[in-house]
């Protein structure tokens, strides 16, 4: 009888062990999908707001065709119809042309001079900042996720009900470079 008592408060330990860990990774999951959701917003702004700022530069830098050719050829890809994954990857190389862009624009003064690139350019800094914190938050969420799903005993937990892990925003090896500035 005793040894009933025992396999039976195991057993509905176990239990709510399990109920406990899968309920903590469908919280997690839930606020990477969230995170990814807010840092989404950001990045389809500025999505919409490449076409009118490559329209502005091309007027000024026609020779500058390759550049804003990289640009228009990652832009035109439907941004609705992407995976999270796709998005995040695609958004890392827009990251990089528009950096280029911008580096660009400073060896053109009557574009730099042009209200319609000032603002455009405003409003392009205001969202990435917006998209580095959302970035920020994302990863911070990932990470949490990720260490549940990895570490033991969590980890068997996540097997059994197929939690996998999650990939971060990264920024690439174009952002790394230093930037370059030239009198």
């Amino acid at each position: 009888m005793e040894i009933l008592i025992v396999v039976l408060v195991i057993v509905a330990l176990l239990a709510i062990f399990v109920i406990a860990t899968y309920n903590k990774f469908i919280n997690l999951r839930n606020k990477v999908e969230e995170a990814f959701s807010t840092m989404d917003v950001y990045l389809k702004k500025r999505w919409d707001l490449i076409p009118n700022l490559v329209e502005t530069v091309k007027g000024y830098a026609k020779h500058e065709e390759e550049t804003l050719k990289e640009i228009v050829n990652l832009r035109s890809s439907a941004y609705d119809n992407m995976s999270a994954d796709e998005k995040v990857e695609t958004n890392q190389q827009l990251s990089a042309g528009l950096s280029k862009l911008i580096a660009l624009a400073e060896n053109y003064p009557d574009l730099k001079a042009n209200q319609n690139f000032s603002e455009l350019s405003k409003e392009l800094s205001s969202l990435e900042d917006e998209i580095a914190s959302s970035r920020k938050y994302y990863n911070a969420i990932v990470r949490k996720y990720n260490d549940k799903v990895q570490m033991v005993p969590s980890n068997i937990i996540a097997k059994m009900f197929n939690f996998a892990s999650k990939k971060m925003f990264e920024v690439n090896e174009t952002e790394r470079e230093n930037v370059k500035v030239q009198f």
